[in-house]
């Protein structure tokens, strides 16, 4: 059963935050919000963790498009290929920000991912995921919560999640309500493209 552990945007508690990546690092699976749709993720390092949510997500891990929430532009060249100042000046723009970015991967890659060319990276506006990757120190391998109802995609109340994800997960964060729009999606693999339009503008590239 998970722990159901309230946390403030405006002020993350260092304490809970600390509690939080204490489970991710013993490969724990944690529910969090994010500047858009509550996000389940788990430490990139952990291979059974990522292992855990392929099989909860129904999808063979090495095909997965998960993506990496950073905290901050600095992790980039850790799993990253070079990339141009053109792409740089957007991603400087539009992060933290609701985007997923497809960027070329470099050879850092955790070992699963290592047949992936591409690596999405996410730099969420929101103050509780980003204390837990910095508290961390590498990224979460996330992806986002759907619901099975066709009207509604995503569950935005933390109390419902929870109740749907207790037996599944370790901790679900009440971070608030969450969104039901999720990020938008553009790879910049080759020329700029927009994969999904979310809640970020297009109008950015």
């Amino acid at each position: 059963m998970a722990e159901f552990i309230k946390i403030y945007n405006e002020n993350p508690n260092p304490k809970e935050i600390a509690k939080v990546v204490k489970v991710l690092r013993a490969g724990g699976l944690v529910i969090y919000p994010t500047d858009t749709v509550y996000g389940l993720g788990c430490d990139i390092t952990k291979t059974k963790a990522l292992e855990k949510i392929a099989r909860i997500k129904g999808i063979n891990l090495e095909k997965a498009n998960f993506s990496f929430i950073c905290n901050d532009l600095s992790h980039l060249s850790d799993y990253v290929k070079q990339i141009d100042s053109a792409t740089f000046k957007v991603l400087k723009k539009a992060l933290p920000g609701p985007y997923t970015f497809i960027l070329p991967g470099s050879n850092n890659l955790p070992k699963v991912f290592k047949k992936k060319k591409t690596v999405g990276i996410r730099i969420p506006d929101n103050n509780i995921i980003r204390a837990l990757v910095a508290e961390l120190g590498n990224p979460i391998m996330s992806t986002s919560i759907r619901d099975d109802d066709d009207v509604l995609e995503y569950t935005t109340d933390p109390e419902l999640i929870f109740e749907k994800w207790q037996s599944l997960v370790d901790v679900v964060i009440d971070g608030g309500y969450g969104g039901n729009e999720p990020s938008t999606v553009i790879d910049f693999t080759d020329e700029p493209t927009v994969i999904r339009a979310g809640k970020g503008s297009v109008a950015i590239i």
